[in-house]
């Protein structure tokens, strides 16, 4: 499903159903980090580790360990660049050579509205205008859920160019469906703050793609070279 979403540079493995909340092996130096995590967050980190490591492979890169860095975000082996994730029955990781990308980002929810009170803390009011009448032609999308995945994708992006945080107020997001029975489209965040430098050019957009399938939600941000 992520994978779609991607350009060809980028190599993206997944896990569904039981193989994405089966526990599977660690580097020693990964283990440390989960220790005293419930079994739950132990599964989660393991089984999309195996994922990014299983596409260290496909690039050729010996696989090893992924271990976090400054707020969580994964620390890639030299020359790699890449973004994961995981939610209920489904992870995924997405590789690519830094060559071939400056960042990318991915995220992945449950086809389901986002929890009471999340929308009000999440959505500007020109986001919950386009998604209302996102709404009325595809009433069976859970559109409020799909932006914020979106709004993760960016963020995802967004982080290993900057160090800084962005809030999910600091980029306006619009979902742009495709024509088609099936619910996929682009997806362009327009950043509200100063954006990153990015071949001496700074970047006032993000952009993407997205998609819904098999109950998920699923986004992808790629920025490219200038």
């Amino acid at each position: 499903m992520i994978e779609e979403l991607l350009p060809e540079s980028v190599v993206a493995v997944e896990m569904l159903g039981d193989d994405a909340i089966r526990e599977a092996p660690l580097y020693p130096e990964e283990a440390a980090l989960v220790a005293r995590a419930v079994p739950k967050r132990r599964r989660e980190f393991s089984a999309v580790r195996a994922c990014a490591r299983r596409a260290m492979e496909k690039l050729g890169v010996p696989p090893q360990p992924v271990l976090s860095g400054e707020r969580g975000a994964p620390r890639w082996p030299d020359g790699l660049l890449g973004s994961m994730t995981h939610c209920e029955g489904y992870c995924a990781a997405a590789l690519v050579r830094a060559t071939d990308l400056v960042s990318l980002g991915i995220d992945a929810e449950p086809h389901a509205p986002l929890p009471e009170g999340v929308a009000d803390a999440v959505l500007l009011p020109a986001e919950q205008q386009r998604l209302d009448r996102l709404a009325a032609a595809r009433p069976d999308v859970h559109w409020d859920r799909l932006l914020f995945s979106a709004k993760e994708s960016v963020y995802k992006a967004w982080f290993p160019l900057t160090g800084k945080w962005l809030d999910f107020a600091e980029a306006d997001i619009e979902l742009v469906p495709e024509p088609g029975g099936r619910a996929h489209g682009t997806l362009r965040a327009r950043l509200l703050v100063p954006g990153p430098e990015v071949g001496g050019q700074r970047l006032g957009f993000f952009e993407g793609r997205w998609s819904v399938a098999h109950s998920m939600l699923t986004s992808a941000v790629v920025v490219p070279h200038a």
